[in-house]
């Protein structure tokens, strides 16, 4: 397995597409979680009484886990399309026949591609990670540090998980990235959403249970949240996270049947 990692490092070293994706979404990271700080801050200091409202900074220990989380996930279709870039590379140009031909296996190919999913995510969660840390420590200095609340973190790898294994799952099953692309933004942005709207209306909440929308509520909407909590009944996390696994469990599993019985 390590070799074959290896081998698959050396596709994406000088791959300039995939750093330039990759260092966009690092700054995006940054940038988004600083300019809510920035709101934030500027409304707190204009507005007092704001503060009625918003509560403390949303940027303080053990807060700021779930704010920067939450903001950060909407830049997890990043990743998911550097995984459909990469998968799909690996049919444009025929690398993956080659890789078989050289005396790889199909389970070999996918379970380095599953192995790809696992550690795009683990990046995306640093990174996420890092950036609480900075915004937390610059907000209350380092001793206010504290990892209550630092569930987020795991939250936000699951999240991270579930969509670049969606997106691997649907580079698989349409095999060119234009196609793959559009199809995963069409779905997780409009689909499942319209869906989920749907289903909570008519359906007794069960939409909040769909594959992405499970992951998106393990994390709430940070700001006015005790208003929030109030309005909107949140599902049991315990629920959303075993929903999530499941349906994990499905991405991995039908992203290899589906490679192993495909025409190369």
């Amino acid at each position: 397995m390590f070799y074959n990692l290896k081998i698959e490092w050396l596709k994406i070293k000088n791959y300039r597409t995939f750093w330039i994706l990759a260092g966009l979404f690092v700054v995006s990271i940054f940038g988004i979680n600083y300019i809510a700080y920035a709101i934030e801050h500027e409304t707190l200091q204009k507005a007092p009484e704001a503060g009625m409202i918003l509560g403390t900074s949303r940027f303080l220990f053990p807060d700021v886990w779930g704010t920067i989380a939450y903001l950060s996930s909407f830049l997890l279709f990043i990743p998911g399309l550097l995984m459909i870039i990469s998968i799909t590379n690996e049919y444009s140009f025929k690398t993956h026949r080659q890789n078989i031909i050289d005396g790889w296996s199909r389970l070999d190919f996918i379970y380095v591609k599953l192995a790809d999913v696992v550690i795009m995510a683990i990046c995306s969660t640093v990174v996420m990670f890092l950036t609480a840390l900075v915004f937390g420590i610059a907000s209350g200095g380092f001793s206010s540090f504290s990892f209550l609340g630092s569930v987020y973190v795991f939250y936000f790898f699951i999240q991270a998980l579930s969509y670049i294994a969606v997106a691997l799952l649907f580079g698989i099953l349409f095999k060119r990235s234009g196609i793959a692309i559009g199809v995963f933004f069409l779905y997780a942005v409009v689909i499942e959403n319209l869906l989920a709207g749907i289903l909570n209306r008519y359906a007794g909440g069960i939409g909040s249970f769909l594959p992405l929308e499970s992951t998106d509520n393990l994390i709430p909407f940070p700001f006015i949240k005790n208003v929030v909590d109030q309005i909107i009944k949140r599902p049991n996390p315990t629920y959303l996270l075993l929903a999530a696994c499941i349906y994990l469990l499905f991405y991995f599993f039908f992203s290899k049947k589906k490679f192993q019985t495909d025409d190369l």
